[in-house]
């Protein structure tokens, strides 16, 4: 029989700090990991992730709900979209993004996160 599992972000199996302004916490839940990323003013995956990742732009998939602030998702193909409060996203791989404005950019993220920011 199945049992009942609940785990806390204010105790994260894991945190990923990125290279400067925010990180990744993470727990691992039902066989998945779910991570909320906070993203400090000034952030953007290029410059704060991409040393980590190791690739030209973000290669994984997201799928996640924006508690709060806002960013801006750059895909590959040149489109662009805002993300804000109370809203949910799902972004393929492919993609850069940036936090706008002066409020951290609080997500928690449903997708492939794995290895997201890990090192």
């Amino acid at each position: 029989m199945a049992s009942i599992e609940v785990k806390s972000f204010d105790s994260p199996d894991e945190v990923r700090p990125f290279e400067g302004r925010g990180k990744v916490e993470a727990v691992t839940i039902g066989g998945r990991t779910v991570g909320r990323g906070t993203f400090e003013p000034g952030w953007r995956w290029s410059e704060n992730v991409r040393p980590i990742a190791g690739t030209d732009t973000c290669q994984v998939s997201h799928l996640g709900y924006c508690v709060s602030g806002r960013m801006v998702v750059h895909m590959d193909d040149g489109t662009d979209m805002e993300v804000g409060p109370g809203q949910v996203a799902a972004i393929p791989r492919g993609h850069d993004a940036e936090v706008i404005g002066d409020e951290p950019c609080v997500l928690i993220d449903f997708g492939e996160i794995d290895e997201y920011a890990r090192r």
